[in-house]
């Protein structure tokens, strides 16, 4: 029985850690396609070769005083689960010193070597050479599984949820701490088990007093990199089981360690650090949307300036990470949008919700999508999805969509849809003409309502200025549909299958 306990045990911890190791991976990675790959080929390598050198830990337990294995395996544990807890802080340290993460993901072979040498000496001390050897194996994998199941679950979608990364990683080296406690119990007598006892008492004490310190800054050395200081400090992180959002001081968002926008609703130009003409200027690529669906809220902003669109009765929200909901309300500006009786917020994967609400239908859909070479942004981004997203749209219906300036993603969206526009970044598909006659923007932004009066006011020094610079702006990042459509480098569109620059333009 004890040996089924350690199995299950060690695998909880080792997938547990694995999911904390992916998690600063990816978020120091910014979110690339090849995190996960890479992270997962050197967490299997390192189990494979703590397995193989196992043989080696077998022999010793076999030799040490009266046979018993409880020593070998106590050692085993307090070493895996040292450097299973040190992967996290130890690159956070490292990429801040310029280490190239790549090269990091070495760190978590390392400890998966300890981690996995655990496994084959436990069933090695518990399972006799005998007739039922068959049967016992299979009794010890079942519990080995059963636990590497119980840690994708209750860490990655329990815990993660309620607890840092920082907290959890105690919560496992405690965990550590108490089964080689256990085993010291177990495989000592006397003064040897009062002074072994003592020891790990006192560092379990030391782990839950001091350890977090050795997690200080660390979204900041995961997100900054060589351009950390020690005074480099969020305003704001909220880490949830769909990932981690930072706010620096000057109210800048990050999603996974990646720019996502900023708090801001203003078109004066020193409020405006996010470009919000393009929200503002759906006024105009369709002149009475009444239901709006936006596939991704992050700071708020673009739903609040949808939201104050007079000709909009219903905006639909789906976000998939809720930690985004407990920032809005720290900022004014954006706080409205939760209260908003038009505003209803859906917590899901915005593709799956398309699929389950198959008989809702929108005037417009705005997607605020990530870096198209980001892991999973083909989801977001291929043929496949243009359909989804054709089939709730209404007649004269447009998809308005983030593009992140890759002209593959132009492509594949104009020959989707009939028509196209490019609006800076973003581009606005549809199977009816799109409409961008900027006098008429202009006229519709001096009567756009904002905080009580209209977001640009002729009235207020500097506005009618302001607004001839930005009409002009807007007016030179302008591209239609047959350029859009061009032959080229990029005449490939993106699918699910061939995943479109996922893996081809990481930086």
């Amino acid at each position: 029985m004890i040996g089924l306990v350690l199995s299950f045990l060690s695998g909880y911890i080792a997938l547990s850690y694995e999911i904390l190791w992916y998690r600063a991976y990816s978020f120091t990675s910014m979110g690339t396609a090849d995190a996960f790959a890479l992270l997962l080929g050197a967490y299997l390598t390192g189990l494979a070769l703590g397995a193989w050198a196992s043989r080696v830990l077998c022999r010793v337990a076999d030799a040490s005083a009266a046979g018993s294995p409880f020593p070998v395996i106590r050692n085993l544990t307090l070493a895996g689960n040292a450097l299973g807890f040190l992967v996290v802080p130890a690159l956070g340290w490292l990429v801040s010193k310029g280490c190239p993460w790549r090269i990091l993901v070495s760190l978590a072979g390392l400890a998966a070597m300890g981690l996995g040498a655990l496994f084959p000496v436990i069933s090695h001390a518990w399972i006799p050479p005998d007739a039922q050897v068959g049967r016992r194996v299979s009794y010890m994998y079942l519990a080995n599984i059963l636990g590497s199941t119980s840690g994708s679950l209750l860490t990655g979608m329990v815990l993660l949820e309620h607890l840092t990364l920082a907290r959890i990683s105690i919560v496992l080296g405690l965990l550590g701490l108490g089964i080689a406690a256990a085993l010291h119990a177990k495989g000592t007598a006397g003064r040897r088990r009062l002074t072994g006892l003592g020891a790990l008492g006192a560092a379990a004490v030391l782990l839950a007093a001091v350890g977090g310190s050795l997690f200080d800054g660390l979204y900041e050395k995961l997100q900054f990199h060589a351009q950390y200081t020690p005074s480099t400090r969020f305003a704001h992180v909220v880490e949830t089981k769909s990932g981690v959002v930072t706010v620096t001081k000057e109210g800048r968002i990050f999603g996974g360690g990646i720019y996502d926008g900023a708090f801001n609703t203003s078109l004066r130009e020193k409020d405006d650090l996010n470009s919000v003409i393009r929200p503002y200027a759906l006024a105009e690529m369709h002149p009475s949307p009444r239901e709006v669906l936006m596939i991704g809220l992050s700071s708020g902003s673009w739903a609040t300036i949808v939201a104050n669109n007079p000709a909009v009765e219903h905006l639909t929200i789906v976000e998939i990470n809720d930690g985004y909901l407990r920032l809005i309300p720290k900022y004014p500006a954006v706080a409205g949008i939760l209260s908003n009786p038009k505003v209803r917020i859906e917590i899901d994967d915005g593709r799956r919700w398309l699929v389950r609400n198959r008989d809702r239908r929108f005037d417009l859909i705005v997607s605020n999508t990530t870096f198209h070479w980001r892991s999973n942004a083909s989801n977001l981004l291929s043929t496949e999805f243009m359909e989804l997203i054709r089939s709730h749209l209404k007649e004269g219906g447009v998809f308005f969509y983030n593009t992140t300036a890759s002209r593959r993603v132009m492509y594949t969206g104009a020959t989707v849809f009939r028509h196209a526009l490019r609006v800076m970044y973003f581009q606005a598909v549809s199977d009816s003409p799109i409409p961008m006659d900027l006098d008429r923007l202009r006229r519709r932004l001096w009567n756009y309502p904002w905080e009580g009066g209209t977001v640009l006011d002729r009235s207020h020094p500097g506005d009618e200025e302001r607004m001839e610079r930005v009409i002009s702006d807007l007016s030179k990042q302008l591209e239609r549909d047959d350029s859009l459509r061009a032959p080229g480098l990029h005449a490939r569109p993106i699918t699910d299958d061939n995943m479109g620059t996922e893996w081809e333009e990481a930086p």
